[in-house]
């Protein structure tokens, strides 16, 4: 082979591993933060549109662009990234009421705002109201293993009763009302407006589902929870 044969030979070579070079995919770099967050927000979707025994970890995953192996190396099985999502979805509202900062508010206006934040955050995550009632279906067989939606709402009961208590202190609200209560009454007229909007709306030929109507659908949550607890 002449010189001026190997030098094209090595020309060629070196073009095709050039070639490959620049075809082969970019490394992707793991962020596992990330990661977890899709998994987690692909099967809060996946739950919620088919419940626990229809949801599927294959479906997970491809909603979430990983493979099951990740879902798994995070969550363990699919009890354990249920109920990941349980608590996710418990925390998100947890976190949220917080920002109320009910302990420095006047108590009628801590609890106005109580219930119109709750019935905004079902409206807007109607995903919680459907793991809500698949979780009611299954006995809160999974939320009984945990600890940390526990620990959520003993921090909102006791800021409920702080205002209760200064509601009372200044002859504003009866003596002894029970926070879980008053919170079960505002959870109550939300949770069951919305689960059942659509045969209401057909029963009593009213759209309950206007912008309107959810507004004052609202207020009277309000009025009713005011009127439960006024002296």
């Amino acid at each position: 082979m002449t010189a001026r044969e190997r030098q094209g030979t090595e020309n060629t070579a070196q073009a095709e591993i050039d070639e490959v070079v620049r075809v082969r995919p970019k490394k992707v770099s793991r962020n596992p933060q990330k990661t977890h967050a899709m998994i987690l927000e692909a099967a809060t979707e996946e739950f919620a549109a088919h419940g626990f025994g229809g949801a599927r970890v294959d479906a997970i995953a491809a909603r979430a662009q990983t493979n099951k192996r990740m879902l798994y190396h995070y969550f363990g099985d699919k009890e354990g990234l249920y109920l990941a999502v349980l608590e996710a979805t418990y925390a998100a509202i947890r976190n949220a009421e917080k920002h109320l900062d009910l302990a420095r508010r006047d108590p009628e206006e801590g609890m106005r705002e109580l219930a119109l934040f709750t019935w905004r955050h079902f409206l807007a995550h109607p995903e919680f109201l459907s793991l809500l009632a698949t979780e009611n279906l299954h006995h809160a067989h999974y939320l009984k293993r945990s600890d940390k939606v526990l620990a959520m709402h003993s921090h909102l009961i006791d800021e409920l009763s702080g205002v209760l208590r200064r509601g009372e202190a200044t002859g504003m609200f009866r003596a002894g009302v029970d926070p879980i209560s008053v919170y079960l009454t505002i959870a109550a007229l939300g949770f069951f407006y919305l689960s059942n909007r659509h045969t209401l709306s057909t029963i009593f030929a009213r759209k309950l589902t206007s912008q309107d109507s959810l507004n004052a659908w609202g207020e009277h949550i309000v009025a009713m929870t005011l009127a439960s607890i006024r002296a």
